[in-house]
């Protein structure tokens, strides 16, 4: 390497670059043919966890060699047709490249004046369309949902608390409480707190059948908060829950939120994308409602991880929580400083990634009608998923397949935990699929999350007949041993 980081033969380099390019192309061309997931061997931890600190150069085709032998064939690895745990995306080639060329950029989005800013103002104008929500919705590309999450809590906390809170904190706010379900994601729960709310000044509501939000029980805790001297201020509805997938009746929500002048927010972290979908989309009715909306591109719209975002209907407020221009970030009508406004007055980051180019990318490429009939067809995956549960005797689904997630369980046996604990970690660990395991009102399952575009109803019913099988041999050998 020459004294300024640049290969010195740059020609040799190219050539380590392209190899590396062709053999991730590679795996991902022959991801089926592999196991959805492999443990990492103990020499490997151990030779990662030795690794000593790098003092001295070391040639980049060494380098990557041990990334190919270490680190490459242990990914999870959601990219896997049967990969099914908790809510991952798959990615996609055209993913890659356009991270390449991110990468090559080396953006940075704090602001200034250059194109890749106008890239993500026009990804979140693409989707401030899709969601119906006005003209003048400000918004910014985030980590993921959780980070928008929180980026809402604080801009409805700014309405709630005034100018003050920036400088004088929550004092004389009052006490303030947000309420949401309680299959809410832990996100909603982990933004109050980071906003010195506290995480039990979000109440988690209970749910009904569908495991919605129980609009009642909104209602009702509202009133008694009033009734003890406390602020209600925010409401936060769930569209995809990640246990099941459940989504709250949004306009209910919203209805309650305008009569109680609470500011509504929408967790939809992969179940907004709903939208998309011809046959799914009226789950998500009353979306466009919403005061701030939380979503991800890393799941349903396959981009590499990571990137969300998050939507403000009022972009006067959104701005008013976070500008701040300090005297070394000094803005210019003209200029490399100019390009007003800049993404760091709608969140709490300065240095900040390209990570639009790789949505841009993807909407530009397969277009919306191509993502939404994935959605779609997931979906219809799912349903016909939990459909084959209810007619195997020995399974019992343990939710209402609502959007993508089927929750079921092995259910006949004397310790039905312990089998569902087992079972899950054999399929894992035989290569044959990979489920999470979740809790559905005390009882532990299998989470099986159907959001790869790669996935067939053959990778459903092979594991399902390997869950069959294996729930069986469990069961079995529990047998023998008594």
């Amino acid at each position: 390497m020459s004294e300024s980081l640049d290969p010195d033969d740059w020609t040799a380099f190219r050539a380590l670059a392209h190899r590396a390019l062709d053999e991730t192309f590679d795996a991902l061309q022959a991801i089926r043919a592999g196991a959805p997931w492999r443990e990492v061997p103990p020499g490997v931890k151990a030779a990662l966890d030795a690794d000593p600190l790098p003092r001295t150069a070391a040639d980049p085709s060494a380098v990557y060699a041990t990334f190919r032998e270490l680190i490459a064939p242990y990914a999870v690895d959601n990219r896997h047709p049967r990969f099914f745990g908790w809510v991952h995306g798959a990615g996609t080639p055209l993913g890659v490249v356009a991270e390449l060329l991110a990468a090559g950029m080396n953006a940075n989005l704090g602001g200034r004046e250059h194109a890749a800013v106008y890239v993500e103002r026009v990804v979140l104008e693409w989707w401030r369309e899709v969601f119906g929500l006005p003209p003048g919705t400000t918004g910014i590309i985030t980590t993921g949902s959780s980070m928008a999450n929180l980026i809402a809590v604080l801009v409805a906390r700014r309405r709630a608390a005034g100018a003050a809170v920036r400088t004088a904190g929550l004092a004389g706010a009052g006490a303030l409480v947000g309420y949401t379900s309680s299959e809410a994601h832990s996100s909603m729960g982990r933004a109050f707190d980071v906003a010195g709310l506290g995480s039990e000044a979000l109440r988690a509501l209970a749910i009904d059948a569908r495991r919605r939000l129980d609009v009642g029980a909104l209602r009702t805790a509202i009133v008694a908060d009033r009734d003890a001297g406390r602020r209600p201020f925010f409401v936060a509805a769930t569209a995809g829950s990640a246990a099941t997938g459940a989504v709250d009746d949004l306009r209910a929500v919203a209805d309650v939120a305008a009569a109680e002048g609470l500011w509504f927010h929408v967790d939809g972290a992969f179940g907004a994308l709903a939208r998309l979908s011809s046959a799914d989309r009226e789950l998500v009715d009353g979306i466009e409602r919403a005061d701030s909306l939380a979503f991800d591109f890393h799941k349903w719209l396959h981009v590499p991880y990571d990137a969300g975002a998050v939507l403000v209907r009022d972009g006067a407020l959104h701005a008013a929580t976070f500008a701040d221009e300090a005297p070394y970030l000094l803005r210019a009508e003209r200029g490399a400083a100019a390009g007003r406004p800049w993404f760091t007055d709608f969140g709490p980051e300065l240095s900040r990634g390209f990570r639009a180019l790789k949505v841009w990318f993807a909407m530009k490429a397969f277009g919306l009608d191509a993502l939404g009939a994935s959605i779609e067809r997931c979906c219809a995956l799912a349903r016909g998923l939990g459909a084959r549960i209810a007619r195997e005797p020995e399974l019992e689904l343990l939710a209402p397949v609502s959007l993508n997630i089927v929750c079921f369980r092995y259910a006949f046996a004397t310790d039905v935990d312990e089998l569902n604990v087992r079972l899950a970690i054999e399929l894992q660990v035989r290569g044959l699929a990979v489920p999470s395991a979740a809790r559905i009102d005390g009882k532990l399952g299998l989470h099986v999350n159907v959001m790869n575009h790669r996935t067939t109803a053959a990778d459903l019913d092979a594991t399902i007949d390997a869950a069959l099988a294996i729930g069986a041999e469990i069961k079995r050998a529990g047998r023998s041993q008594t």
